[in-house]
């Protein structure tokens, strides 16, 4: 996965992979996302897409230059692969900038429109990574502005399982919101719960990038999947781990959201399943040992540069 805010998860596995290659071990790349970051690059590769841009809002209302992907799904129809955090990401809002009542999804539901215009008939939307805390009230207020989805079907991969009510809670203070803020964003989500034609309160994967989920299902009926296991399944990852002698995954923060169904959690299951052994490369470990055996990895490595990772793989190749 990527190591949010510093390495695309494609720079990260050519790193590592160059130490296990030093150390004598092929390798066989395959960067991956959980519906956060990455999730973009990762399905345009094994989807053989082609990208997109668009001129959308950032979270505070600012132009920027979105992204997304266009391709064919297995039937012959068109699919479009959107990233939440291209248009509505933490990563363009300076710390000092940050402001977690006025962030607004705007310009996701404006990146989903473009997609629609663009012929797409299922729009794939992973949502990490996000500055929202809006319960996708711009989201849906940009979509229905635009002419709706026009009968194209919306999937949203997931990268937690909190449920609407929590998402304030559980996620605003990465995004800039203080304890007063996080009750104000709490009431507003309840208010919107209420007046949507849905109520997505207590319901699992609906709190995802600051309720943009659980907005989504509950207005246009949008289906939620657990981002990790659809793009495992995407890229192929059980064909190709079944002829491994080892799995190395990593995050740039291994802690207990880990545990709850984020990539290395679902490789890690994965693997044991598969009875192939799996190690983890991380930006920061906060999981103890005891985390660390429930996730059942062999070895966890802490490096954070390019050159950290690549001597990360070169110790690996010993192991191994």
């Amino acid at each position: 996965d990527s190591f949010k805010g510093t390495l695309r998860a494609a720079e990260v596995a050519e790193a590592v992979g160059r130490g296990l290659e030093d150390g004598g071990r092929p390798v066989d790349l395959c960067p991956v996302a959980d519906g956060g970051e990455g999730t973009l690059e990762a399905l345009l590769s094994a989807l053989d897409g082609e990208e997109r841009t668009a001129d959308v809002s950032d979270p505070l209302g600012r132009p920027v230059r979105g992204a997304f992907g266009i391709g064919a799904g297995a039937r012959g129809e068109t699919i479009a692969i959107v990233e939440t955090a291209s248009a509505s990401g933490l990563h363009l809002v300076e710390p000092g900038e940050r402001d977690a009542v006025a962030a607004s999804t705007f310009g996701t539901g404006e990146l989903i429109a473009a997609a629609v215009r663009a012929g797409a008939r299922v729009v794939y939307l992973g949502v990490g990574g996000s500055a929202t805390t809006d319960g996708g009230a711009g989201a849906i207020r940009a979509i229905g502005e635009r002419g709706g989805l026009g009968g194209a079907r919306l999937i949203v991969l997931s990268d937690v399982r909190t449920p609407f009510e929590h998402a304030a809670r559980v996620f605003g203070p990465q995004k800039g919101a203080d304890a007063r803020a996080v009750r104000r964003l709490t009431t507003r989500l309840h208010g919107l719960a209420r007046r949507l034609p849905r109520d997505p309160r207590g319901l699992a994967m609906t709190g995802a990038a600051g309720g943009l989920s659980g907005g989504l299902w509950a207005e246009f009926g949008a289906e939620l999947v657990p981002g990790a296991s659809f793009v495992l399944d995407a890229v192929g990852f059980d064909r190709r781990m079944r002829e491994a002698r080892a799995v190395v995954t990593g995050e740039g923060k291994l802690d207990q959201q880990s545990l709850a169904g984020k990539l290395v959690s679902e490789i890690s299951t994965r693997a044991r399943q598969a009875g192939v052994p799996c190690h983890a490369v991380v930006g920061r470990r906060e999981l103890d040992s005891f985390g660390a055996r429930v996730l059942d990895l062999q070895a966890v490595i802490e490096a954070g540069t390019p050159e950290e990772l690549t001597a990360s793989g070169r110790r690996l190749a010993e192991l191994l």
